[in-house]
């Protein structure tokens, strides 16, 4: 069973500890990780979810899952990332780059955000079965397509605009990153 450590509507631990499930009936606030994880051509890793997922079955998401109870912000990702995908994130970029509070009434989190530029072909990925059914690599205009058509195959369909363009943003900013140093 997957415990959560509680936080209250500031992000400030509580010093209680729910089980996933009831942190979700009870809409106990608690944290969240999760990654855009993008390659050295500025495309981005999206991972079909599992078939069996309760949320968000069969969707394109990114990488992530929930904090654990007592485990720091980092430890999460880097666990998330390897348990779901089988790679290892440079260590040197494990910082977040955003919180977000949630604007779910329902599932209350905070989202600790992280973008990591890898080396890793797709075949190099070695999946969680219960968690990802497949990856792939696309740009972010093809992202940004797929919202646009509320296409309901992508988890971003349901986000909110502003949340949405921010990451987009924040993305095309590191691809130009990553592309320059390619360049040189």
């Amino acid at each position: 069973m997957e415990y959560l450590d509680i936080v209250n509507e500031n992000n400030e631990i509580t010093g209680k500890v729910a089980d996933r499930k009831t942190a979700h009936e009870q809409s106990l606030w608690h944290r969240h990780v999760s990654s855009w994880i993008m390659n050295q051509k500025g495309e981005i890793l999206l991972q079909r979810r599992s078939p069996e997922k309760k949320r968000n079955a069969n969707k394109w998401a990114k990488t992530g899952g929930h904090v654990d109870a007592g485990e720091d912000i980092e430890t999460a990702i880097f666990r998330e990332v390897k348990e779901e995908i089988g790679i290892e994130i440079p260590k040197e970029q494990i910082k977040p780059i955003t919180i977000r509070k949630s604007k779910d009434p329902i599932n209350k989190y905070f989202t600790y955000e992280f973008v990591f530029t890898v080396d890793y072909d797709i075949s190099e990925y070695t999946l969680q079965k219960e968690e990802v059914a497949e990856v792939k690599y696309v740009t972010i205009e093809k992202i940004e397509e797929e919202v646009k058509q509320k296409n309901p195959n992508y988890t971003f369909s349901s986000w909110d605009n502003e949340s949405f363009n921010e990451n987009m943003e924040l993305l095309k900013s590191k691809r130009e990153e990553v592309l320059k140093i390619k360049s040189n």
